[in-house]
Formats: structure tokens, C-alpha cells, sequence
């Protein structure tokens, strides 16, 4: 793993930011960010009382109440990145994001194969290019498979500013 560095760290953390923010408005309001269940939803077709997708909601809602701590309904760049880090990806952001992989892992083996992987990245505002990049920075075995606490590693590395291949190819 890379050396941690603060400017990595902001970078990234901006590249996030830009990616929740879904009406590019400047602010994450609460819809952007719970949005990104509802389009996850849509793209796995799986119906609400689906105990996946009531997971998934209700950890978005308290990542969300957690991100928000003002409780203003928005969170800007600065809050955002003056909030997030190792602890709260830990403790927060590692069971909401692990819950969206889970509701694209259709048969509940805890991998995506490129096509899931690219579905859920896209659902969540990234570019299918990237998405299918990312898959494969991820996929280092070569298998044709991404387990679930490897992309979590992942994502957990760019948001605190480590060398992640997956966060470099997606944004």
C-alpha cells in the first residue's frame, strides 16, 4: 500500500464528493445521497420489501444522518472532507457502501463478476469505462470476480488518500 498523503486524501475525497453530489449543484443534499439506493435498486430490479433493499436504505439513512451532523439537509465539500476518514469509513461508510455491493451480488456469494460490478458503479454516477477499469484493477487474480472486502479495502484506501487502483480508474 502507498504512503498516506493529505493532498492524495483531498483529491479523492473531492472525486467522491463530485460523484454523490448527482444534480451537480455544488452541496450533497439528503435526496443525491439517498438516491444512490434508489437508482441501485432500479438497476438490480430487486423490490422493496426485499431485506436487502430495506438494509440498504437504512444504512443509507444513517450514513446520511451521520454525514449531516448540522442536520441542515446538505453537506458541503468542506464538511464532507473535514468529516470523513479512516474511522468513519470503519465505523459508517464500509456497511452502507458494503450494502449496495450486496444488493448487486445476485447470488448472495459475497463477488460481482464485471458486469454486476459495472451495473452498481454506473447506478452510482460513475462512468462505464470506468467502471469496467476499475473491475479490472480490482480483479488482480484475474478470475473474473471482485469478493466484497477487497472493493471495500478499495474504496477505504482512495478515501484516505493510500494507492487504490480501483479509486484511480474510476474517477
Amino acid at each position: 500500500m502507498g504512503r498516506t498523503t493529505v493532498a492524495a486524501a483531498t483529491v479523492a475525497r473531492g472525486r467522491i464528493f463530485a460523484m454523490m453530489d448527482a444534480d451537480g449543484d455544488g452541496v450533497i443534499s439528503a435526496h443525491d445521497y439517498l438516491s444512490r439506493v434508489d437508482r441501485a435498486v432500479q438497476a438490480t430490479g430487486r423490490s422493496e420489501d426485499d431485506p436487502l433493499v430495506v438494509a440498504a436504505r437504512g444504512q443509507a439513512h444513517k450514513a446520511w444522518g451521520a454525514m449531516d451532523a448540522n442536520g441542515d439537509g446538505k453537506l458541503t465539500f468542506e464538511e464532507y472532507d473535514a468529516w470523513v476518514g479512516a474511522d468513519k469509513f470503519d465505523n459508517i461508510c464500509r456497511f452502507a457502501l458494503g450494502a449496495l455491493f450486496d444488493l448487486a451480488d445476485a447470488d448472495g456469494d459475497g463477488a460481482l463478476d464485471k458486469a454486476a460490478f459495472t451495473m452498481l458503479r454506473t447506478a452510482l454516477n460513475n462512468a462505464p469505462g470506468n467502471a469496467a477499469a476499475a473491475f479490472k484493477a480490482l480483479d488482480a487474480d484475474g478470475d473474473g470476480r471482485v469478493g466484497r472486502d477487497e472493493y471495500l479495502a478499495s474504496i477505504r484506501s482512495y478515501v484516505i488518500g493510500d494507492t487504490s487502483p480501483m479509486g484511480d480508474a474510476l474517477y
